[in-house]
């Protein structure tokens, strides 16, 4: 007799999990992607306030009015002329994407998702009776996407593709030229465009470069203030698209998912982004620092190449081993006091890599990079 249904028989634990659960209390950990940072304490004050001031409430579904407002307002230099209309608050980026999958993706239909990926991507599809096919974003291409990779994945049945730059787990991000030839690839097989641009303020070199502004009317954009606040336990992002017909139906669907947001935090996070609007580019300056040198570390470790990247707060270095896949090299981290995430779980193209978040001090990079180093050492016989 069948006790479970047949979506959360298929969906496994992420083998990131999987690798935190078995770490030690005293691992150096390059394992979540969780910034080591608490939010400004204008936030955290406001909070605060806002409790004491009776906001423990409902909100509206799509959230505070005067939030979204700032939200619309932030996003004028890519898109002008959106207001809190244009904007559904969210229980997390993650809230996000499950809420647009439900709202663009029927039983038998297919999304096209980056790989190597952030674990949830699929599961979600899969929540949606939708099929989950992948595209490549490999080591060589700097994990940039090629058309002709996509193109042979389209048919029929194809109605999103989702684009996730800066990247979780590679660091990798675009250009406008390699923006653009995505887009019109969306545009040119009738494609909703979920861009997945959480990292967009913690970007190294030049500009963010986002699909928000480019005129096709057929792209959602999911946001939080996770990463770029340094608020993950606050649980809290947006969706924001200048299609308000499409935020019409993601704004009636998140009423079904959660009902509405928290109602202080909500305060606290516009309290942020009034008062302490510089702060994402303060830590995205640190984690750059942070990334010059574990990446400087890494390329000097036997059998390991690892690009540069240019956002987010991650690396994706190949390492090689001979005889030894990417978990088996994490396992053998992980004994030597090491807590890192293998390749693999992130999706099969992933092997041969591992994952490490520099989320840590620098000087808890530079002991752990100690570390990595004399296991390879070791495992390489040297």
């Amino acid at each position: 007799m069948r006790t479970f249904s047949d979506r959360a028989l298929e969906i496994q634990p992420t083998g990131v999990r999987k690798m935190f659960d078995l770490a030690g209390d005293d691992a150096i950990s390059f394992g979540l992607g969780e910034p080591d940072f608490q939010p400004p304490k204008v936030a955290i004050d406001a909070f605060h306030k806002a409790m004491v001031d009776g906001h423990n409430k409902y909100t509206t579904t799509a959230g505070l009015p005067a939030l979204r407002e700032k939200i619309a307002r932030s996003w004028d230099s890519y898109q002008s002329g959106m207001n809190q209309d244009n904007v559904c608050i969210t229980m997390s980026g993650t809230n996000a994407l499950l809420n647009l999958f439900l709202t663009l993706v029927n039983p038998g239909e297919n999304v096209l998702l980056p790989e190597p990926y952030f674990p949830l991507y699929g599961p979600d599809v899969t929540i949606c009776g939708g099929e989950d096919r992948y595209y490549p974003c490999k080591f060589e291409n700097e994990f940039i996407p090629k058309v002709e990779d996509l193109q042979a994945l389209v048919d029929e049945n194809t109605v999103a593709i989702l684009y996730n730059f800066p990247s979780n787990p590679t660091g990798g991000t675009l250009n406008h030229a390699q923006r653009d030839a995505l887009l019109e690839f969306a545009k040119q097989n009738d494609l909703w465009i979920i861009s997945d641009e959480v990292y967009d303020r913690i970007v190294f070199e030049g500009e963010h470069v986002s699909f928000m502004g480019t005129g096709y009317d057929k792209v959602v954009l999911v946001n939080s203030f996770s990463k770029t606040f340094a608020m993950t336990g606050w649980r809290i992002g947006y969706i924001i698209s200048a299609n308000l017909e499409a935020m019409a139906q993601i704004t009636k669907m998140q009423y079904y998912i959660t009902a509405c947001s928290n109602d202080a935090m909500q305060y606290a996070v516009l309290t942020a982004m009034e008062e302490a609007p510089d702060y994402p580019d303060i830590i995205a300056n640190e984690f750059m620092e942070r990334c010059e040198i574990i990446v400087e570390r890494l390329n000097n470790m036997p059998g390991v190449e690892c690009h540069k990247p240019k956002g987010a707060i991650y690396v994706f270095p190949k390492v090689h081993v001979e005889g030894m896949n990417s978990e088996e090299i994490a396992l053998e981290l992980l004994k030597d006091g090491v807590l890192c995430s293998p390749g693999s779980a992130f999706g099969p193209s992933g092997e041969g890599h591992l994952r490490f978040a520099y989320t840590i001090s620098k000087e808890d990079i530079l002991r752990g990079m100690d570390k990595v180093e004399a296991t390879l050492n070791r495992l390489n016989g040297l």
